[in-house]
């Protein structure tokens, strides 16, 4: 059983965890030109959700969706980080790494798009149009 020292000092760690991974998302805005793009289009669609007045289903599956991609982006922030630290010079496969780090996030880009046109197109096009 821990005592209340032993208490604070896992929640201290719980805390300082926060900070690393707040550091990383830090860096990935700071270093990522294209988050920028994922950032505008995220806060768009989640303005047209509201608007349109989605299901929770519907809220749902854009948040999972517009969530995918932005792991993606991470993801790939990491490993060129890693690449590149391991292989400061030009490699083959080190570029193989990064460039398919590179394609998860346009194949998560691509499916959100057609994601998001299949859940938020109808109600758009009944609310333009309708």
């Amino acid at each position: 059983m821990m005592n209340d020292a032993g208490n604070r000092l896992d929640f201290r760690r719980r805390l300082v965890s926060f900070k690393y991974a707040f550091a990383g998302m830090r860096h990935v805005f700071e270093s990522q030109p294209n988050v920028w793009i994922h950032t505008v289009i995220s806060v768009v669609v989640f303005i047209m959700a509201l608007w349109l007045q989605l299901s929770g289903i519907e809220w749902a599956i854009l948040l999972l969706t517009v969530m995918v991609v932005w792991v993606a982006e991470f993801l790939n922030t990491a490993l060129e980080a890693v690449v590149d630290m391991a292989m400061p010079e030009y490699h083959e496969l080190a570029k193989t790494a990064k460039d398919v780090a590179a394609a998860a996030v346009l194949v998560g880009a691509i499916f959100a798009v057609i994601i998001g046109l299949v859940v938020i197109g109808p109600p758009l096009w009944g609310r333009l149009f309708g």
